[in-house]
């Protein structure tokens, strides 16, 4: 847990007042002021973390000085003294943003009691925007926003993030970065001291998602483990459940989803006792559920209560102006990480990256890089680093596998050649699927089972 040093301002036209605080305070970085006016001067170079501010000083009071103070500095916190509980007064320093007040004469242990409290609610408020700062950091690349298209999706969801429970539906392509603006709602919601638990539905055989979810007793199934499981909603709870690739969740775990949505109760399997669970569920999806809801795939009701907030995150065809920023914060990441010294990009690279159709969007885009990174000559990135001959055309769409031999009188095995189409077709779907078996087998047009095994020929674990 981050140690934060606070600063106080002690503003009290009674000298005695002010030596007290320095005296008894010692653990904070106190400060004295003798007027108002005083404090005032001193905002302008320092910033305390709260104010502990006599009301009846002379010159300006205590609680006009609030007003003009807080309206400025609206995170700053005030407690104030006063000579005798005069409720109107106290009434208007509370009404004008006090935190708390005390009586004079002061018993410091009533003080420090007051500032104990205060300060916390200041130490949480800082610890979240740390943590704030921390997740921006790691998503920085994904969210560089020149454009008006991402600047109006993050400043969006900066607003829905504050509720502590609304389910939230992110929509947008592969490789947009949905994952990255659930973690920014989660860190940005009331519960982010709670855990963050993803769950990729489309990587989870649907006979499994439901203990996978809601956890199971002992002796539940065959195979389950004799102490039983936690789900994943349990580990969620007081934070965020993120459930990536909703839309291959069966119709059964749907149900069950549902009802936990309603009531905040669940079964585990095998379970006879209801258990409870505070949590938020941020969902994700790249199909069109609303399209699924008429062809009976997925519920009609489960998809209201899920999209009670819609945050569509756009493409990266959609933002163009976001390219080149990108690629060059990409290529700083990747001098760091591969210990290189690229200076930038040529004015043919810089063209051929702004005319790419980017399937994969940012993720393709970072790909692309860190690969001419790796493969490139210092000190520039030029066109021909960036890989984009052989198997892709100038669009971005797969062109198939390269280098098939020509048929002549000599003949061909195809058997080889089917293999090797089939191997190539395998890695690029999974290359697409961002490694999501499930999705890639559903870019080839195969079952989950079959792809597997396909996989395991061709890409031995």
């Amino acid at each position: 847990m981050a140690e934060f040093k606070y600063r106080i301002f002690v503003v009290d036209d009674e000298e005695f007042i002010r030596d007290a605080a320095r005296l008894n305070l010692t653990e904070y970085e106190v400060e004295t002021f003798a007027s108002a006016e005083e404090a005032l001067q001193a905002l302008k170079k320092a910033q305390p973390d709260l104010i502990l501010m006599d009301i009846g000083l002379p010159g300006m009071d205590g609680v006009e000085a609030l007003e003009i103070i807080s309206a400025k500095r609206p995170e700053i916190l005030f407690i104030m003294i006063t000579a005798f509980e005069d409720v109107q007064t106290v009434v208007r320093a509370m009404k004008s943003g006090a935190y708390d007040y005390v009586v004079k004469p002061l018993h410091m242990d009533t003080l420090k009691a007051s500032l104990k409290n205060a300060l916390e609610s200041i130490r949480l408020r800082k610890e979240l925007s740390l943590l704030q700062e921390q997740c921006l950091r790691d998503n920085l690349p994904f969210f560089i926003a020149q454009s008006n298209t991402i600047q109006n999706v993050m400043e969006f969801v900066g607003q829905v993030a504050k509720s502590p429970d609304a389910p939230v539906m992110i929509l947008g392509e592969t490789g947009t970065g949905k994952e990255l603006i659930a973690s920014a709602i989660h860190f940005q919601s009331p519960q982010y001291r709670g855990e963050l638990v993803t769950v990729n539905c489309a990587a989870i055989p649907s006979e499994l998602l439901e203990s996978e979810l809601f956890g199971y007793e002992p002796g539940a199934f065959s195979g389950a483990r004799p102490g039983g499981k936690a789900g994943l909603v349990e580990l969620a709870g007081g934070g965020t459940l993120f459930l990536d690739e909703v839309g291959d969740m069966s119709l059964s775990a749907q149900a069950k989803l549902l009802r936990f949505l309603d009531t905040g109760q669940y079964y585990k399997v095998g379970a006879t006792k209801v258990s409870e669970a505070r949590v938020r569920v941020v969902s994700a999806t790249n199909r069109d559920l609303e399209a699924m809801v008429e062809e009976g795939g997925f519920r009609r009701d489960l998809y209201y209560r899920l999209a009670m907030i819609k945050v569509e995150v756009p493409s990266l065809q959609k933002r163009p102006e976001d390219i080149i920023p990108m690629a060059q914060f990409f290529l700083e990441e990747m001098n760091k990480k591969y210990q290189r010294s690229f200076s930038g990009f040529t004015d043919e690279a810089l063209n051929t990256l702004k005319q790419r159709h980017y399937e994969g969007n940012v993720r393709e885009l970072k790909g692309m890089v860190e690969r001419a990174a790796l493969c490139g000559k210092e000190p520039v990135i030029e066109s021909s680093n960036l890989g984009l001959a052989g198997v892709e055309n100038n669009l971005g769409k797969s062109a198939g596998p390269a280098d098939l031999p020509a048929l002549d009188d000599k003949g061909i095995v195809l058997s080889e050649i089917l293999e090797r189409v089939e191997g190539s077709y395998i890695k690029k779907a999974l290359a697409l699927a961002d490694n999501n078996e499930a999705k890639a087998a559903e870019l080839l047009g195969i079952n989950y089972h079959t792809f597997r095994y396909r996989k395991k020929k061709f890409m031995p674990e």
